[in-house]
C-alpha cells in the first residue's frame, strides 16, 4: 500500500494544471448549433466527441483493467487521463488524501467526484476545448501533455483561425496555431504516450516528419469554401471562407486508409519481397500501442488455395511478472514493427512449394489480438480488419 500511494502522489502533483472556468453558455455544443450547426454536426460524429470513460470502450476497459491492477480509484483515474481526454475538468490532479478517503468511503461528496460525474465534460474533445486554448508551451518536456501544455484563454472569448472575425455572442482572437500553425495544437495531446512505470509506447511528436503534409491536411481534409458561421455580414449573408471539416478522421474511419500506404511485391529466388512504403508524415501503427498492420499472403494453385500466411506488424508489452499486458502498464516491449514516416519496410516470405501464384493484402486493425482479449473488448470495431491494399504476384 505504501507504494501504491507514492506513486498516486507523485502522479498527482505531476498532473496538477490551471483551471479556467467555463461559462455556462458555453460549455456544451449545443450551445454552438445555432451560429456552427454544419460544424457541430461533423463534430458530433468524429471520435473526439467520443473521448470519454462513457462512449468509448477501449478507453474505458483500459481504465478499469489500470485501476484493478494498481488498486488506483477510478476517479483518480478519470482525472489522470482527463489530461488529455477531457481537459477542460474542473480539478486536475488528485492526492494522497482522496485516495485514502475512497478507501473509506469518505469520498462521496467530494470535489474530485462532482468534477468527473460534472455533464460539462461529458462531449470530450469540444468546442471549449480547442477554441478556448490561449497559448502552446511548445518547448515543454516531452513527458508534459494534455492540459499541462496549454493556458486557456479568459472565459467569453474564442480562439480562432480568422484574424478578422467577429460575433455578437462571444469574442473572437486570433491564433496562429489554429492556422498555419496547427501542428502545435494537435500535438497538444497526440505526442506521446507513457506506461506508469515511464515507458514511452508511442512518440508521435518524434516520429513526426514535417513536409507537405499537416495533420489537418489528413485529418481534417482539404480547405473548402463554405461557411464557418451563419452570421448575416454587411451584406445580409453569411461570410463565405475557406474552412475544414471538423468530423477528425482518423484510423478508425476506412476511408482514410485509401491509398495511406504503398505495397509493391517482387520475386527472388524461393523467396518474396513484400514492401510496404509509409508517404505519410508519422509513423504507421501509430497513435495507441497496440495497432497492428497485418500482411495476409495465400498462396495458389491457380484458383486453389493452398496456404495462407499472416504476418502481424504490431508491438507486444509485458508486465513486472514478465507477463503480457496493456501498453499503460508495462515495463517493456517488443521491437518497433511500424512503418516509418516517409519511409518504407521490405518483408521476406518463403514461397510454398507447387503455388503458381501469390495475392497479397495489407490490412489495419485498431487493437492487437493479444490486448483485446486482456480488455475483453466486445465492440466489433475493434477486431475489424480493414483492406488498405492488395497485390497479385505470379511465382512461375
Amino acid at each position: 500500500m505504501k507504494y501504491i500511494l507514492i506513486f498516486i502522489f507523485t502522479v498527482s502533483v505531476s498532473f496538477g494544471a490551471k483551471v479556467v472556468e467555463i461559462e455556462e453558455k458555453f460549455q456544451h455544443s449545443a450551445k454552438c448549433l445555432l451560429c456552427h450547426v454544419h460544424i457541430v454536426r461533423e463534430w458530433e460524429n468524429s471520435w473526439h466527441s467520443k473521448s470519454h470513460y462513457n462512449r468509448d470502450e477501449y478507453f474505458r476497459e483500459t481504465m478499469n483493467y489500470v485501476k484493478r491492477k494498481t488498486r488506483k480509484s477510478l476517479n483518480g483515474l478519470k482525472v489522470h487521463c482527463a489530461t488529455c481526454h477531457n481537459p477542460r475538468i474542473s480539478v486536475t490532479s488528485t492526492d494522497v488524501n482522496y485516495e485514502i478517503d475512497v478507501i473509506f468511503g469518505l469520498d462521496k461528496d467530494s470535489e474530485v467526484n462532482k468534477a468527473v460525474t460534472s455533464s460539462s465534460i461529458n462531449e470530450g474533445i469540444n468546442c471549449v476545448v480547442c477554441h478556448n486554448i490561449d497559448k502552446i508551451h511548445t518547448n515543454s518536456d516531452d513527458s508534459i501533455r494534455g492540459v499541462k501544455r496549454v493556458e486557456w484563454i479568459k472565459p467569453g472569448v474564442m480562439s480562432g483561425p480568422y484574424n478578422d472575425a467577429s460575433s455578437p455572442y462571444h469574442k473572437v482572437e486570433y491564433r496562429a496555431f489554429m492556422n498555419e500553425k496547427s501542428d502545435q495544437l494537435c500535438l497538444v495531446c497526440h505526442a506521446n504516450d507513457r506506461s506508469v512505470d515511464g515507458l514511452v509506447f508511442t512518440n508521435m511528436q518524434g516520429e513526426y516528419k514535417k513536409g507537405k503534409k499537416s495533420c489537418v491536411d489528413c485529418h481534417m481534409g482539404a480547405k473548402k469554401m463554405g461557411i464557418a458561421a451563419t452570421i448575416p455580414s454587411d451584406d445580409g449573408k453569411p461570410r463565405k471562407r475557406e474552412i475544414r471539416a471538423h468530423g477528425f478522421e482518423g484510423a478508425h474511419t476506412s476511408e482514410m486508409w485509401r491509398g495511406a500506404l504503398g505495397l509493391s511485391a517482387k520475386r527472388k529466388g524461393k523467396d518474396i519481397y513484400v514492401t510496404i512504403s509509409n508517404p505519410q508524415p508519422h509513423n504507421i501503427p501509430s497513435g495507441f500501442g497496440s495497432r497492428e498492420l497485418i500482411v495476409e499472403l495465400t498462396f495458389k494453385d491457380d484458383s486453389k488455395n493452398i496456404e495462407t500466411k499472416n504476418i502481424s506488424l504490431t508491438r507486444h508489452y509485458t508486465s513486472k511478472r514478465k507477463k503480457p499486458t496493456i501498453p499503460h502498464l508495462a515495463v517493456s516491449m517488443t521491437k518497433d514493427e511500424s512503418i516509418p514516416a516517409n519511409g518504407k519496410k521490405v518483408l521476406k516470405i518463403t514461397t510454398i512449394k507447387d503455388a503458381k501464384n501469390v495475392e497479397i493484402k495489407l490490412y489495419y486493425r485498431l487493437v492487437n489480438d493479444e490486448v483485446r482479449s486482456i480488455l475483453k473488448l466486445k465492440d466489433s470495431i475493434w477486431s475489424k480488419k480493414t483492406l488498405i491494399e492488395s497485390k497479385s504476384l505470379k511465382l512461375n
